[in-house]
């Protein structure tokens, strides 16, 4: 055994690397610090065990590290005067406030308190699992499991029908992809994409499942809300021939999961939304879409949870690191994507092995190295 490196730095790639070693797919973990690049690591393959190196330009999809970006469309339109967190949602979309609906809050949405957890009838396939507006239809039908804004639950698909609906109505037509492409990709020059051109599709690494992979790992053996998992997520994150893989998920632009991107254009974009200078959103949007709009023990999945108004906050399980205030968002499978806004640092960890969230160390112990880095420069005074 090399003996251990008094440079945090080298520890960090040293961390990176073993993990790399002990996996079977790619990955890549991207730092910024103050707005400048701090760490770019990269390695693997871009398939299971294959000869294809995993570099800097790799694609993959982002899961639900896309509800950071659909958070940020939201903040945007915040921003502008465009969108109200505390208007309800039929302020912006008159058939939402159905069956009981009708003093449901924007910000219930965004903070995984609508109650809406997933589509009643189920889709029947792909093609009406990747169609935004027929779900969103049938999601403004819908009766809430329980009084908007009353309990805390993970809307893992659902957030991005409503939020789709949402963001088109409020923005006047533009879709999330859209914005996404217009106020953040193009301006900015991040490689980021919801509604990837086909031009593209060669730089994706396909996702797969590590052995044993599953979902919702906080919930014991609990029949009734098992279904409800089930129900929320169907087939997508266990299947062997995962629709994720598909040019058809790809193409369309699912606000709660389809998001595409390089791990350095996820850890700009946080670098750029907590700069000094926000050239993204205000620092009072910014500071009121982060602050906790809901928190608990998920009602569904047992596990502890805090969110603001779209992004997830750093939690009593550390998801986030050793650091607080944290926010930004994770993804199924192990990708993470966020910020630490008082230290001026920015993280994005993507990964196209899927393992399963109570086994997987691979951001944490990331994130264990960034904090013992970014010591490393304040003790220096390079603050």
């Amino acid at each position: 055994m090399s003996p251990r490196s008094s440079d945090p730095k080298e520890r960090l790639s040293r961390v990176f690397t073993d993990h790399v070693d002990a996996g079977e797919g790619g990955m890549s973990f991207v730092a910024y610090r103050h707005g400048a690049p701090l760490v770019s690591l990269h390695g693997g393959s871009t398939s299971r065990n294959g000869d294809d190196s995993w570099c800097e330009d790799t694609l993959a999809v982002m899961f639900s590290g896309t509800k950071g970006l659909t958070a940020t469309v939201a903040a945007i339109l915040v921003d502008r005067g465009l969108l109200d967190p505390d208007a309800p949602v039929a302020e912006y979309w008159p058939e939402f406030a159905a069956a009981g609906k009708a003093d449901a809050r924007v910000s219930h949405v965004l903070s995984h308190t609508v109650g809406l957890l997933f589509v009643d009838p189920d889709p029947s396939g792909d093609a009406e699992r990747l169609d935004n507006a027929l779900m969103a239809d049938r999601l403004a039908a819908q009766a809430p499991m329980w009084e908007p804004g009353t309990r805390v639950a993970y809307h893992a698909m659902t957030y991005g029908y409503l939020m789709s609906e949402i963001v088109r109505r409020a923005s006047g037509g533009a879709t999330v992809g859209q914005l996404i492409r217009s106020e953040i990709a193009e301006p900015f020059g991040l490689d980021l994409h919801l509604g990837l051109p086909e031009s593209e599709e060669g730089r994706v690494a396909p996702v797969f499942q590590a052995s044993g992979y599953r979902i919702s790992t906080f919930l014991e053996n609990d029949p009734e809300r098992r279904a409800i998992v089930n129900r929320m997520y169907g087939s997508a994150l266990t299947a062997s021939d995962s629709p994720f893989n598909t040019r058809a998920l790809h193409a369309a632009e699912l606000s709660a999961g389809g998001g595409i991107g390089t791990a350095d254009a996820m850890a700009h974009l946080y670098a750029l939304l907590t700069s000094d200078d926000a050239p993204i959103v205000s620092r009072a949007t910014l500071e009121r879409c982060t602050r906790e709009w809901s928190a608990g023990t998920d009602v569904i999945n047992d596990r502890p949870v805090r969110f603001g108004l779209g992004y997830e906050l750093d939690d009593p399980i550390g998801t986030y690191g050793p650091v607080r205030p944290a926010f930004g968002h994770t993804g199924a499978g192990g990708g993470l994507h966020g910020a630490w806004p008082e230290r001026g640092i920015a993280f994005s960890f993507l990964t196209n092995e899927m393992r399963s969230e109570d086994v997987d160390r691979r951001a944490k112990d990331l994130l264990a190295g960034l904090a013992e880095l970014d010591d490393a420069h304040r003790e220096t005074g390079d603050a």
